[in-house]
């Protein structure tokens, strides 16, 4: 989870593009509660596939809520995404 947290915390706030399993997607990353939850949503360009959570770093180690999809969903597309 160390490195899910760091890698969620290098990517750029607000909306970009990067790939993920040679899709492309939006993401947006936002910041709430000063700092405290940080929210990832990401939609495939041309699909159907989203990716969606909140990241509460308040609590030891990180807590992940996935939105309607498993963590590893969230955390593969996390670690695994290229930004371009």
């Amino acid at each position: 989870m160390q490195e899910f947290n760091r890698r969620l915390r290098e990517l750029p706030l607000g909306r970009f593009y990067a790939y993920y399993n040679c899709k492309k997607y939006l993401v947006t990353k936002e910041l709430y509660s000063n700092g405290k939850i940080i929210k990832i949503f990401a939609r495939e360009l041309g699909g159907v596939d989203i990716v969606s959570g909140n990241y509460f770093t308040t609590i030891k180690n990180g807590l992940l809520k996935p939105c309607e999809m498993s963590d590893k969903k969230v955390i593969d597309f996390v670690l695994n995404i290229e930004l371009r």
